[in-house]
């Protein structure tokens, strides 16, 4: 069966949640199933015809950004010379284009909605509108719908009545090597600075505590980073680090810290706390309906800084979580993600 994947820079992985995805549903796919992902040429500086055994297919466009819509579009437009049977898409930025492309395809089409991604506080009501109305096209024109969270699931049924397949992400990935090191006395965080990861209120409640904090981020990547920063790195307690993107230094500093920090409150299952849970360790969230979910309300939940500050005090002594272990052992392991991805395609 030809399957074909839109929507990520590309393989193989070398930027953010999509790629890792997409590399490990070809890592463990089943030997019936031949991909085709779609890769941006401006990412890759040796373009490869194949990648385990998917055929790479590169598009001079770049897959971020506004462009990224038209790097679906053509995407989508290739898939009619190549015919496969299934068609998934990754986010709905280029899915205004649906309507036209069912015209012409007889594929299965799959959409994976991502988070709600139009509620970004990143994005201006120009954006927040386009990606609002291509996400109401994705829903009435896929095929199927894929939800990360049981949260955007309930979303989708509640704003268009419409039924979708709930599948996560894998993080097993993250473990490197074994976990018998020394715990250190810090908290941590990896995370993009965007304002719904709610950094501001993370770094407020460490500047007012004795507690030591590691937030790994893109620290100059916008406005609103570069005024954190300056606002934060004078606390002593406090340690700002720029991007880190070596899974190897990644597994340090998240087998060494006391516990998990997670400020996310958009954007269903995300990546970074599954992958924290397979580390076992305590981890303290935003309280919102998507985190829940993913922790199966197994972690400690804060909505301000000072709830943080006295979950800190409260529980700052026990840095392990073996249940949220046995949760990310059970849900989030990529052979579980590929398989419940193939069963879509033959339904």
């Amino acid at each position: 069966m030809k399957v074909s994947i839109i929507g990520t820079v590309g393989l193989p992985a070398c930027y953010g949640g999509w790629e890792t995805l997409v590399d490990n549903m070809v890592k463990y796919k089943n030997s019936n199933v031949e991909y085709v992902v779609y890769c941006s040429s401006k990412n890759y500086t040796k373009k490869l015809k194949d990648y385990n055994g998917a055929k790479l297919i590169y598009l001079p466009i770049s897959a971020n950004g506004i462009s990224s819509i038209f790097y679906d579009v053509f995407s989508m437009i290739h898939t009619w010379f190549t015919r496969p049977q299934v068609v998934i898409i990754l986010g709905v930025s280029g899915c205004v284009f649906l309507p036209i492309y069912k015209l012409f395809s007889r594929s299965k089409i799959i959409v994976n909605v991502d988070g709600i991604e139009w509620k970004r506080d990143k994005w201006s009501a120009f954006a927040k509108s386009f990606l609002k109305l291509s996400e109401s096209i994705a829903v009435k024109y896929a095929d199927v719908v894929v939800a990360d969270n049981k949260g955007i699931s309930e979303y989708l049924e509640n704003e268009y009545d419409k039924q979708s397949q709930v599948i996560a992400y894998g993080g097993e990935h993250a473990l490197t090597s074994s976990l018998n090191m020394k715990i250190n006395n810090y908290f941590f965080t990896v995370c993009r600075i965007e304002p719904e990861n709610n950094i501001d209120m993370l770094l407020n409640a460490f500047s007012i505590s004795d507690y030591n904090y590691k937030l790994i981020g893109n620290w100059t990547a916008s406005e609103y980073g570069i005024a954190l920063k300056i606002k934060y790195e004078q606390f002593e307690n406090i340690e700002l680090i720029d991007p880190v993107y070596d899974l190897g230094v990644l597994f340090k500093y998240r087998a060494e810290c006391k516990g998990y920090i997670h400020g996310h409150s958009v954007g269903g299952t995300n990546p970074s706390l599954v992958e924290a849970m397979h580390f076992g360790k305590q981890v303290y969230a935003y309280d919102c309906n998507f985190n829940r979910y993913t922790t199966e309300d197994n972690a400690l939940y804060f909505t301000t800084a000072e709830d943080l500050n006295t979950l800190l005090k409260n529980n700052a002594s026990v840095s392990e979580n073996h249940t949220l272990k046995e949760v990310a052992t059970r849900r989030y392991t990529w052979d579980v993600v590929a398989k419940q991805y193939e069963l879509m395609y033959v339904g």
